[in-house]
């Protein structure tokens, strides 16, 4: 295996397509693409800055994984999964650590 590692020989890992937003890794963005919740809470995070179209990222995760932080146009925002596999979303670009 290190082999392969210092000779460029590693697999590369493929881009997969994200459809909700439990999906994305901590230091992945994407675009919120629909909010499938009921009104009250759609608008409750909407309030909040998670708006479709504008780009949301993974900020960091608690160590179960749940739940995890999203920064949406500055705002930071807390999420558990159950809540985040009902809002979708289009993946934006590469990984960014530590912003």
């Amino acid at each position: 295996m290190i082999f392969n590692f210092i000779f460029g020989r590693h697999k590369k890992q493929p881009k997969r397509p994200a459809s909700a937003l439990a999906d994305l890794r901590v230091g992945e963005k994407a675009i919120l693409a629909d909010l499938e919740l009921s009104p009250p809470v759609a608008e409750h995070l909407m309030n909040l800055g998670f708006v479709p179209g504008l780009e949301v990222t993974v900020a960091r995760s608690s160590p179960g994984g749940d739940p995890r932080v999203y920064r949406v146009e500055g705002t930071e925002v807390a999420m558990r999964r159950d809540l985040s596999r009902h809002i979708h979303v289009e993946l934006a670009g590469a990984p960014v650590f530590g912003d």
